[in-house]
């Protein structure tokens, strides 16, 4: 409910400046201008989008997120320790972290769902649920497509050319979020 006031308020605001200064027809346009900018640009980004959450699908019927399931066992254990009793989640939360390696978070988000679910205990959010929340938040991208996607759409001639940062930024993070949920967790208890 905030949010809308504030852009109902930035909006009023835009408009009183552009009546005041004479610039209506061009606000005018700009708007009409970012209106059809937005619709180009999700419609070519949909194809990517299209592209890789059909991947994570294909993963997940092959059998690969189970393979990768196998692959993260020893890291899933640390961070989440119901994933010694509980394959399915093993699962989910493999193919979630695949999904956020691939930069797909919409292709994510129905697995890390799923995932929450399984971790939820009642009303209250187990320390494991939290960590997850920051570990999807913070995510790990080897292969960042959507912003690669988003690039190409608007022209970059190497979309790719962040990766470096990207893997950097995404690490450090995803390292200390899930460190400081670890923390909080441990220190909240006492």
């Amino acid at each position: 409910m905030l949010m809308s006031w504030i852009w109902a308020g930035i909006a009023g605001i835009s408009i009183l400046c552009a009546a005041l200064n004479g610039c209506g027809g061009a606000l005018a346009a700009a708007v009409l201008q970012g209106a059809q900018a937005g619709v180009t640009l999700g419609i070519s980004v949909a194809g990517s989008i299209c592209l890789w959450t059909g991947a994570a699908a294909v993963m997940e019927a092959a059998g690969i997120t189970r393979m990768l399931s196998r692959l993260l066992r020893p890291v899933l254990r640390m961070v989440f320790p119901s994933t010694k009793q509980d394959p399915v989640l093993s699962e989910k939360l493999s193919a979630n972290i695949c999904a956020n390696f691939l930069g797909l978070g919409n292709a994510a988000t129905p697995m890390g769902i799923q995932a929450a679910k399984r971790l939820k205990r009642g009303d209250t959010a187990t320390d494991e649920l939290c960590r997850l929340i920051v570990l999807n938040t913070a995510s790990i991208q080897l292969i960042p497509s959507n912003v690669a996607a988003v690039r190409a759409a608007l022209g970059c001639q190497t979309p790719f050319d962040i990766l470096p940062a990207v893997w950097l930024t995404s690490l450090l993070s995803a390292g200390l979020g899930v460190t400081a949920a670890w923390l909080l967790g441990k220190v909240w208890k006492r």
